[in-house]
């Protein structure tokens, strides 16, 4: 059973001016965010602590994290590390302690926490140098990407198409940075992939609305082409509710069941399809109208002699 019988007729465009208001809104304050409050590195940005430590039984994380937060270590992260009787604990640097100081002392703490029975199974140092490289090597790793995107869509369709692309994922990943500046939520090396994700995500929802509009161009010849673009949306939104809608669930099930692990990861996806459906409706289109496109700029223009038969013996 499809959702839609028909096909819906929803005036998108004519909310455009609207939608450009709420976009900026939302762009400012990541932006002013970034710049002010910065974002909330992990581990893997910022170097650190690792401490792995064994139980002879099951332990509840719950437990360790108030025995370190009594501790004075509250900024701690503690999860569980292939079973659920190990458990890895990781901290950033402190001035003045060094890396074997404050595993000494966060396995004092746990000790005293489960009677002794802690052990330590191993330690690491990660140096802000590693963590510096990982930050701007991902940070380069999106700039390819979006420059490889643009190169794709001006291949494939218009420079108009892939300008309109290229601002909607810009726009997706301002945003989603912008959510984690705001509330200070932990950005580490899963986020990144996460934000890398939803590009890939973004992209593709933006493809299949522009293979649409493109199609009509060529198909509807009486139609203005704010109309045209009205109704590919249309005709592509029962796919892309069905396709965020699913995703968006296993999503909501990994923020809820997931676990610490994977709290930050699922949290950015969220956030980042979300917004990126929103944009390949919205942003993508908008930006594409305002450059003014038009049916000549998609229609292949015939070679002379294309239409006559191929005489060669």
């Amino acid at each position: 059973m499809r959702i839609f019988d028909k096909t819906p007729n929803f005036d998108f465009m004519n909310k455009r001016k609207m939608a450009v208001v709420f976009s900026s809104v939302l762009i400012i304050i990541s932006i002013v965010s970034l710049f002010t409050r910065g974002l909330n590195f992990g581990l893997d940005f910022t170097g650190g602590t690792l401490i792995e430590v064994a139980y002879p039984q099951n332990v509840e994380l719950t437990q360790v994290r108030q025995a370190l937060q009594k501790a004075g270590y509250g900024d701690a992260i503690a999860q569980h590390f292939g079973t659920s009787k190990d458990v890895l604990v990781r901290i950033a640097p402190r001035e003045g302690v060094t890396s074997s100081q404050i595993g000494d002392d966060i396995l004092k703490v746990l000790q005293t926490a489960s009677d002794g029975e802690a052990q330590m199974r191993r330690q690491e140092y990660v140096g802000p140098q590693v963590g510096n490289e990982l930050r701007d090597d991902g940070g380069l790793a999106m700039l390819i990407a979006l420059f490889c995107i643009l190169i794709y869509v001006i291949i494939r369709f218009e420079y108009r198409f892939a300008l309109g692309a290229i601002a909607a994922l810009i726009h997706d990943v301002i945003i989603t940075l912008g959510f984690f500046s705001v509330l200070q939520m932990n950005f580490d090396l899963t986020v990144l992939a996460a934000v890398l994700a939803v590009i890939g995500y973004s992209l593709n929802d933006t493809i299949v609305v522009f293979d649409r509009i493109r199609e009509n161009f060529r198909l509807i010849r009486k139609s203005s082409t704010l109309e045209i673009v009205n109704s590919s949306l249309n005709q592509t939104l029962s796919r892309t509710l069905m396709t965020s809608g699913t995703t968006l669930l296993v999503l909501i099930a990994m923020f809820i069941w997931g676990g610490e692990l994977i709290h930050s990861f699922a949290t950015a996806l969220i956030v980042g399809i979300g917004i990126g459906t929103y944009s390949s409706i919205y942003v993508a289109s908008t930006i594409a109208l305002a450059l003014k496109i038009s049916r000549e700029h998609l229609l292949q223009v015939e070679k002379e002699g294309a239409d006559q038969p191929d005489v060669t013996p």
